[in-house]
C-alpha cells in the first residue's frame, strides 16, 4: 500500500514548481521526496515534523506555499474539513494540493465494516474514511479543480503474504475493469480564483494614458496651423 501511494505521490508533486512545498501529516515518510521545490517542510504535531503545529493553524502566512501534500491527513483528523480550509488559507492561488485517502467504496471499506469494534483502534481501521465525491464536493466549494487522480491498491487488505499473492492479480485487473473501487485513491487539485485582475498604480495609468494621447495632440497642432 505504501509503495504504490509514494509512487503516485512522486509522479503528483514532480512537475510543481515554486518557492515553498509543505507536507501536513505522516512526518516519518516523505511524500514529497520527488519535487524539486527548494523549500520543503512537515508540519504535525506527531515527533520527526520540522514544524510542531495542528493542521487546524498552520504557522504560515496565507497565499504564501506553492503545494501542499496531505497524505491521509483529513482521515485522522477530527475537522477534515476545516483541515482543507487551513490548506487553502495558505495555498497560493493556482497552487496545488495532493491528498490520499481510504476508498469508501472498496474491500478496505467493508474489512472496516466488519473489523470488531474493540480492533478499530488499529491503524488504518480507525480511519475516519471519506468517499471521493464528498472530498470532491469540499473542494469545489474552496475553489479547487481536480486535475489528476488515480485509484489503486484493489486486492483484499490481508495481513499474510501467502494471500496476498494469491490475490495480487486483483490489482492488475482492477485498473482496468473496476477502476474505481481501489482501496486507496490519489488527487491532485489547482487552487483556483476567479475573477483575479492585474490592480496597476494610478501614477502608471495616468503616465501610460498621456503618453497616448500626446501624438493626437500634436496632430491637432500641426492641423491648426496648416489651416
Amino acid at each position: 500500500m505504501l509503495g504504490w501511494e509514494l509512487a503516485q505521490f512522486d509522479s503528483a508533486v514532480d512537475d510543481v514548481f515554486g518557492y515553498r512545498a509543505v507536507q501536513v501529516g505522516l512526518p516519518e515518510v516523505d511524500f514529497l521526496r520527488q519535487n524539486r521545490i527548494p523549500f520543503r517542510a512537515s508540519v504535525a504535531l506527531e515527533p520527526g515534523a520540522a514544524i510542531a503545529a495542528d493542521p487546524l493553524q498552520l504557522p504560515l502566512a496565507s497565499q504564501s506555499v506553492d503545494l501542499i501534500a496531505l497524505p491521509h491527513a483529513l482521515e485522522f483528523h477530527p475537522n477534515p474539513h476545516e483541515v482543507l480550509r487551513e490548506a487553502e488559507r495558505v495555498l497560493i492561488p493556482e497552487g496545488q494540493i495532493v491528498i490520499s485517502g481510504f476508498n469508501t467504496a472498496s474491500l478496505w471499506r467493508l474489512r472496516q465494516l466488519f473489523t470488531p469494534r474493540r480492533s478499530r483502534s488499529d491503524v488504518p481501521w480507525d480511519a475516519r474514511m471519506i468517499g471521493i465525491l464528498r472530498l470532491r464536493d469540499w473542494l469545489r466549494v474552496l475553489g479547487f479543480e481536480l486535475n489528476g487522480g488515480k485509484f489503486g491498491c484493489y486486492a483484499p487488505p490481508f495481513r499474510q503474504q501467502l494471500w496476498l499473492d494469491r490475490f495480487a492479480f486483483m490489482d492488475k485487473a482492477g485498473a482496468r475493469w473496476w477502476p474505481l473501487l481501489g482501496g486507496l485513491y490519489v488527487i491532485r487539485a489547482v487552487k483556483r480564483v476567479h475573477g483575479m485582475r492585474l490592480v496597476t498604480p494610478q501614477w502608471r495609468m495616468e503616465r501610460a494614458r498621456r503618453r497616448a494621447l500626446a501624438p493626437v495632440s500634436q496632430r491637432s497642432h500641426k492641423n491648426h496651423h496648416g489651416d
